[in-house]
């Protein structure tokens, strides 16, 4: 469990082709203290297990159904990547509840100064969509973020300095595609409700939620 705050941005040393999968080797600094085999790290927001590792990187396997569903893919020799450990009991949980479990790939439409912040528009596929909720959290290449306003085919995320510096989104460019996860909690809640609606996961709305007590 994660809980998308990044702890640094690492680089991939080597890929190494293993059929429809890949061994990615990445260097970093703090993650590798007190790192351990078998290890949960976050690697732009996908949960993947330590299998080796050295003074300087560690090793992870990505298996074909990862590669098919995300963007890890599409990483070489010197990509950047958000790195974040698994979260540790007794500290503070600043962001949100990340499994690491990407739902989705998007794809940038838009990078907007808004004084401060970088107004960033992404485009979702309609399965991921209906998890997003104006004002709830999403993450975005492990990268825990607040939703500004979502529509039918896209929503919007405002990023403050801070964030936008030390992550990889600011290496992201219009057209660059993303890792998306969205919040746990509304996944869970539509599973449980489904099979008193009939099992038709499109019958959810507020009143359903109501009249049982959800909301």
């Amino acid at each position: 469990m994660f809980t998308g705050l990044v702890e640094e941005v690492g680089a991939i040393k080597e890929v190494r082709p293993a059929g429809k999968a890949i061994h990615l080797v990445i260097n970093a600094d703090v993650v590798m203290e007190g790192i351990a085999l078998g290890d949960s790290i976050a690697v732009n927001g996908i949960c993947l297990t330590v299998t080796h590792y050295d003074r300087q990187s560690f090793t992870v396997d990505v298996v074909p159904e990862t590669m098919r569903r995300s963007t890890l893919h599409e990483l070489s020799g010197g990509s950047p990547v958000n790195l974040e450990r698994a979260m540790a009991m007794g500290k503070r949980f600043g962001g949100h509840i990340v499994s690491g479990h990407i739902d989705g790939v998007g794809r940038i439409l838009s990078i907007v100064d808004e004084d401060i912040a970088k107004v960033v528009r992404i485009a979702a596929p309609a399965d991921v969509l209906r998890y997003v909720v104006e004002k709830g959290s999403i993450t975005i290449d492990g990268v825990s973020l607040t939703v500004m306003d979502v529509d039918s085919e896209s929503f919007r995320i405002s990023v403050i300095p801070h964030t936008w510096q030390i992550t990889v989104l600011r290496h992201r460019r219009v057209g660059s595609t993303v890792n998306l996860e969205c919040d746990i909690i509304g996944k869970y809640v539509e599973k449980l409700v489904a099979p008193h609606a009939g099992g038709r996961k499109s019958s959810m709305s507020m009143d359903f939620l109501r009249n049982n007590g959800f909301a």
